[in-house]
């Protein structure tokens, strides 16, 4: 059994950045593939980035790309989302997810195990 818990989550201006973090319990997070999903309200659950357990595969929804980076420490069991340049169509939960296949990301959140509480993330404009 693997928890996820999400935190960084808060209020920010346009243009601004937030960095939420992802801390996992057990002793296997090292060896899944993390992903962050956001979902706001009146939508779908949809894709933001992804990583590997080995950190050499990444991928990002196209809506983020150069604006977001993920990373994880498989030492502290974290997995992290640096947003920057936040707009106000960033606004929704946003979900980190766990994929105990490991070796590939997946975008559909079908693919993935285990999945935290989630973090409210407000862009104002």
């Amino acid at each position: 059994q693997v928890q996820l818990v999400e935190s960084g989550g808060g209020l920010v201006q346009a243009g601004g950045s937030l960095r939420l973090s992802c801390a996992a319990s057990g002793r296997t997070f090292s060896r899944y593939a993390m992903g962050w999903f956001r979902q706001a309200p009146g939508k779908e659950r949809e894709f933001v980035a992804g990583i590997t357990w080995t950190g050499d595969s990444i991928i990002y929804a196209d809506s983020v790309k150069g604006r977001f980076t993920i990373s994880r420490d498989n030492a502290k069991n974290t997995v992290y989302l640096q947003m920057n340049s936040l707009k106000p169509e960033d606004t929704a939960v946003y979900y980190c997810a766990a994929d105990t296949t490991g070796w590939r990301v997946l975008k559909s959140p079908t693919s993935y195990d285990y999945w935290g509480q989630g973090t409210q993330v407000t862009v104002s404009s």
